[in-house]
C-alpha cells in the first residue's frame, strides 16, 4: 500500500495544514486519496455533537469524498493527549482499534494518509505512541516541525526515532508557524545536509480572506506530493 504517516517533532507544529494540502495535491494528480486521523481530541461542541476540526480539513481537502466518520473514528473533548481525554471520559482506545480505523475502506491501489497526533513518541492510545502505530501501518515517515530557533534539534531527534523504529524517513517539512525572525536562520539547508533527504520549507502565509491554511500552502509542497506519489523502486 502507497501512503505517508505524518507525524510532528510537538504539536501545535502544523500537521494538519500540511497534511490536508498533500491530500489536495495528491487527488488532484488523480489519487484516490484515504486520509485518516483516527483519533482527534479537542473537539468542540457543534449542532450533533463534537465537531473534529482536523478531520474536517481532510474531507474539504479530498472534496467530501471520504466519510467523516471514517476519516476520524474517535472524537474526545479535552484538549490533551488522546490518552489521557480519553481516560478522562472513562473511554478505553487501543493500539488495534486505531489500526483498524486506519485501514477500514483502503484498497490496495489507494493512498492512504495517516495523522498523528502530537510529536512520535506523544501518548495515542492506552497501549500505544504515535510511534507504535506508524510502525504497525509501515508507511514512510513525513516528519513535520515549525521552523524556528529549535527546529533542527527537534528534527533530528525526530528522525532518529524513526529510523530506530525501522520506518523509512521520507522528509522533513519546516513549516513556519509565524513570520520568520531571523533571516540569516537557514533550518532547511542545515538539516539535509546532516539528514539527506528531503526538506520542504512551508513559509508563512496570511489566511485572510477566507481561504484555509492547507489550501494557501498548497503550492509549497507540489514537488514533495509528487515525491510521495511516485512509484516505489525496484
Amino acid at each position: 500500500m502507497q501512503g505517508v504517516f505524518i507525524t510532528g517533532s510537538d504539536t501545535g507544529v502544523g500537521k494538519t495544514a500540511i497534511g490536508a494540502a498533500l491530500a489536495w495535491q495528491l487527488s488532484r494528480q488523480g489519487r484516490t486519496v484515504r486520509p485518516r486521523k483516527p483519533v482527534e481530541s479537542g473537539c468542540a461542541e457543534g449542532t450533533g455533537g463534537l465537531r473534529p476540526h482536523d478531520a474536517e480539513a481532510y474531507h474539504a481537502a479530498v472534496g467530501g469524498a471520504e466519510p467523516l466518520a471514517r476519516i476520524c473514528r474517535y472524537l474526545l473533548r479535552a484538549p490533551l493527549s488522546p490518552e489521557r481525554a480519553a481516560a478522562l471520559e472513562g473511554r478505553t482506545i487501543r493500539l488495534d482499534d486505531l489500526i483498524t480505523a486506519c485501514r477500514e475502506g483502503v484498497r490496495a491501489e489507494d493512498f492512504l494518509l495517516v495523522e498523528g497526533a502530537g510529536g512520535f513518541y506523544s501518548p495515542l492510545a492506552e497501549d500505544a505512541l504515535n510511534a507504535d502505530l506508524a510502525a504497525a501501518i509501515g508507511l514512510p515517515i513525513l516528519v513535520v516541525t515549525a521552523d524556528r530557533l529549535g527546529a533542527i534539534h527537534q528534527a533530528l531527534a525526530t528522525a532518529e526515532a524513526v529510523t530506530r523504529r525501522g520506518l523509512v524517513l521520507a522528509g522533513v517539512v519546516l513549516n513556519e508557524t509565524r513570520p520568520c525572525a531571523d533571516p540569516q536562520m537557514d533550518n532547511a539547508a542545515d538539516l539535509a545536509r546532516r539528514l539527506g533527504c528531503d526538506v520542504s520549507v512551508v513559509r508563512h502565509c496570511n489566511t485572510a480572506g477566507g481561504v484555509p491554511a492547507w489550501r494557501a500552502i498548497a503550492p509549497s509542497l507540489t514537488a514533495i506530493a509528487a515525491s510521495l506519489a511516485a512509484p516505489a523502486a525496484g
